[in-house]
């Protein structure tokens, strides 16, 4: 039975993907497309609703991304979501105006009156606060349509066409600061498009394993296997589709935290899987040597795998595919549409422009973190595997600001170490979603036993996420920071500075490179 399907049509914004994660969240299958998506392919996926997403540009002018209006004609409910709503507004003969310190502009929390008669706003309050965060404004509608909320400031604040199934919000809904956001996307997947809630996990397990099966046939397929929770899913997922035709390899790069290599192997030594490691710390640290660029430490990695993969195959034999366990996070961050590329991921934008197997095969390409751990939930993995800290495929290689230097890698396994020693004695490590420390370039002085120093910056990081696409700075007690730095200015060499990173994402990203 073929599933139904939201289709997110993406103008350019950076937080897009939230639209994509929050329909989702009421079990809901969507996908992200550019707005250059031909007319013709969205028709093809017999879409059960669109919504157009958010974007930086104004609607009226020459190189604003728009899409043919025969989008409008498919008969297929539309919501347009801030630049999305003035899209809609403008390409069905409506107006839109720009801005200025005395109209429309708003940004921020904002007060906003709903018309809970409409559809889209059932059942929810008749005042509530939203995020509004545009510099254009809605100023005449097209026929058909009426206005369902307003602010003091924005007579448009959302808008319908019944009739057509036509709806657009100045205000994000998709974000947690919209009040009830989270609901009025739930009126539109429920009581507009008539979904059925039925993208679940298990759903998702059956489905890829038999598209697996179907796609890799007789063949072999290599899959990158790093031990943390993307690779482990992809594993078990192609365990159960196609058995021994899965060779797993896990590549020791060298960049792997303390005593990793050998935990790697450990779990997976009885898994049923033919399970091959590859001890390749001198070779990645060599190409690294006196590189300092993020990105550039980022393709050299990338490069480094496919070429020890390529040689592991031949040892195997003819093999057709190369599984990596990418998730939808690393796209979106390597770009997607017109949205810019805040950083390449290894597996996706670090990839070299020759790769010798027939085909990359991503199962986890469209999930999010939650889902991944859901899905390894679902497939019977152990909560230590399904809840292990997320590790990025570069490894320590991001995490040291600078040049790379086995004396660096060292200092930083010992002081990361102690960090998630700390972490997991406070009963905190379920608590923070992401935990870990960087070896930055700064040194500054110290003292040690009466003696000065000059020694090296590290900066401990911790976030609370539900999608890796947001996130704020970990509350960690201050008892537990002093504990963690006495330690590590104790235990390990190198460094006499301990800094803790209070930063969001965003601005920031939540890994330093």
């Amino acid at each position: 039975m073929k599933k139904q399907t939201v289709v997110v049509l993406d103008f350019g914004g950076q937080y897009n993907q939230l639209i994509a994660r929050r329909v989702r969240e009421h079990n809901v299958y969507c996908e992200v497309k550019s707005y250059k998506t031909p007319i013709d392919e969205i028709r093809a996926m017999a879409p059960q609703g669109i919504i157009f997403t958010g974007g930086p540009k104004s609607v009226y002018l020459e190189d604003s991304p728009r899409m043919d209006g025969e989008i409008f004609t498919l008969g297929v409910p539309i919501l347009g979501i801030c630049y999305g709503a003035q899209f809609l507004v403008y390409g069905l003969g409506g107006e839109i105006g720009a801005a200025n310190a005395d109209s429309a502009a708003e940004f921020g929390r904002t007060d906003c009156n709903m018309d809970t008669s409409s559809p889209l706003l059932k059942g929810l309050r008749k005042k509530s606060v939203v995020w509004m965060s545009h510099n254009d404004y809605i100023k005449k509608l097209p026929e058909g349509f009426r206005s369902i909320a307003h602010s003091d400031k924005c007579p448009y604040g959302a808008i319908e066409n019944a009739q057509k199934k036509f709806y657009g919000t100045q205000f994000h809904p998709e974000v947690n600061h919209t009040e009830q956001g989270f609901d009025m996307l739930g009126n539109f997947l429920f009581n507009v498009c008539k979904c059925t809630p039925d993208w679940t996990m298990e759903n998702y397990a059956e489905t890829a394993t038999r598209e697996l099966r179907a796609k890799i046939g007789n063949g072999k397929a290599l899959l990158a296997l790093s031990g943390g929770v993307d690779s482990s899913v992809a594993c078990k997922l192609l365990a159960n589709a196609i058995g021994e035709q899965l060779t797993c390899i896990f590549v020791d790069h060298g960049l792997m935290r303390k005593n990793e290599g050998d935990e790697v192997e450990a779990a997976f030594a009885d898994s049923g899987v033919h399970f091959v490691r590859v001890n390749a710390g001198p070779r990645f640290l060599s190409k690294l040597a006196g590189v300092s660029d993020p990105e550039r430490k980022r393709k050299i990695i990338g490069e480094e795998f496919i070429r020890v993969f390529e040689e592991e195959a031949e040892k195997i034999g003819k093999v057709d595919f190369l599984v990596q366990g990418t998730i939808y996070p690393d796209v979106i961050e390597s770009g997607l549409g017109d949205a810019a590329v805040i950083k390449s991921h290894h597996n996706v934008g670090g990839l070299p422009d020759y790769v010798d197997f027939k085909e990359i095969v991503e199962p986890l390409r469209l999930l999010f973190k939650d889902e991944v751990r859901a899905l390894g939930a679902a497939l019977g993995l152990s909560d230590k595997l399904v809840w292990r800290q997320p590790f990025p495929g570069p490894g320590l290689a991001i995490r040291i600001i600078g040049d790379i230097t086995p004396e660096k890698v060292a200092v930083l396994q010992d002081a990361d170490a102690i960090f998630r020693e700390e972490i997991a004695a406070a009963g905190l490590d379920r608590n923070i979603n992401q935990y870990f420390a960087v070896l930055t370039n700064m040194r500054s002085v110290g003292v040690m036993g009466d003696g000065r120093t000059y020694d090296y910056t590290l900066a401990l990081r911790g976030v609370s996420t539900t999608d890796f696409m947001t996130a704020d700075f970990s509350r960690i007690p201050y008892d537990v920071l002093e504990k963690i730095s006495t330690r590590i200015v104790n235990e390990v060499q190198h460094i006499n500075r301990i800094v803790y990173d209070i930063t969001s994402k965003p601005p920031a990203t939540i890994e330093w490179e």
